[in-house]
């Protein structure tokens, strides 16, 4: 069994709660870089909305593809 195969399997075991907590740590330690690395704060808005994009592609399609 390869590292993927054993992450899905994990993942697998996990409830929405579960999901929704580690959504929700991941966005405080977002938060918590932006906060000590200032320069990550002075892109302008268009460029967070395109790689909020760019980065959404990928789990979209295969969330509608399944």
């Amino acid at each position: 069994m390869n590292f993927f195969e054993w992450t899905n399997k994990k993942i697998g075991k996990l409830t929405w709660i579960d999901i929704g907590l580690t959504k929700l740590s991941v966005a405080a330690f977002v938060l918590m870089i932006a906060k000590l690395w200032t320069p990550l704060l002075s892109l302008d808005w268009y460029w967070y909305g395109l790689i909020f994009v760019v980065l959404a592609i990928i789990p979209l399609r295969n969330f509608w593809k399944a």
